[in-house]
């Protein structure tokens, strides 16, 4: 019953441009526990047409119990959201280091999307239609505004995607309830031997970001955060960052330390770099 009123609630969400769903809200849920038992290939073998990062990572990361792992498998598989097909463009160099209808600071580098319809802080799997490659993308924004399109991508979610050159592309879209995200994160960074953090600020000053850094370094019980900037020609983006974060990582624990503090704004996101 809980579940079947928790995807009415996310379908009425998809529905409007207003609703959002924090990131806090998203519990880290970790896919298997370690176990002496391979996995049973055959019950994998049929994700990989349709979700190839997930089966591809529990290969790669775990010798857990398929009995461990197939009830959480089944349940994302009962449990994903209906998809949309439609033109996907991209941005970046001329609103790096603004700010997003979601009010944080926009990173051309970061995994993230504008979309007219999803919730801000909401996640999507987004597919090029051309040459199947996916890309796990977090809702910040809104728009594109152009009638015959339906996201825009950032620069770096559009070259991993393969359609920075042209511009746009064929894509569909999909909705992740929240308590997929990170284990779907965690699985598309895996793939390319990257690491998910726990963002906890992003600001265009420096000293904002050290202040941060410093309030958090004074609880000896968090992890320390390291500050990365993302620069484009003049306009750089300070990221406060806390992590690698593991399927094992108690993240909502951390959450609410780091709420208890003061700090409430975070996210998850993938590993980057400038390229």
């Amino acid at each position: 019953m809980k579940k079947s009123i928790f995807l009415a609630s996310f379908f009425a969400l998809c529905s409007c441009s207003t609703g959002q769903i924090k990131t806090t809200e998203a519990p880290a849920k970790t896919l298997a526990s370690a176990s002496n038992q391979q996995p049973a290939a055959s019950y994998y073998k049929k994700l990989e047409d349709e979700y190839p990062t997930l089966s591809q990572y529990i290969f790669d990361r775990y010798t857990g119990d398929s009995d461990d792992l197939k009830p959480q498998i089944d349940s994302f598989l009962k449990t994903s959201l209906p998809s949309k097909e439609g033109i996907a463009s991209w941005y970046g160099p001329e609103f790096h280091g603004k700010k997003t209808a979601g009010g944080e600071i926009f990173d051309m580098y970061a995994m993230t999307a504008a979309s007219k319809t999803l919730p801000i802080d909401s996640y999507a799997k987004v597919t090029n239609l051309e040459n199947n490659v996916s890309v796990i993308v977090r809702i910040n924004d809104r728009g594109p505004f152009h009638h015959n399109r339906m996201m825009d991508l950032s620069y770096s979610a559009a070259k991993k995607l393969g359609i920075q050159q042209k511009g746009t592309g064929k894509v569909k879209v999909t909705a992740i309830p929240p308590e997929q995200a990170l284990p779907l994160m965690q699985a598309s960074a895996a793939r390319q031997a990257k690491h998910i953090y726990l963002q906890v600020g992003a600001f265009k000053n420096r000293k904002q970001a050290e202040h941060l850094q410093a309030k958090i370094a004074e609880h000896q019980q968090l992890p320390k955060p390291e500050i990365l900037t993302s620069t484009y020609k003049k306009s750089s983006v300070f990221k406060v960052q806390m992590g690698p974060i593991f399927p094992t990582d108690n993240v909502k624990k951390l959450n609410q330390q780091l709420a208890d503090i003061g700090v409430t704004e975070t996210q998850f996101v993938t590993e980057t770099r400038q390229n």
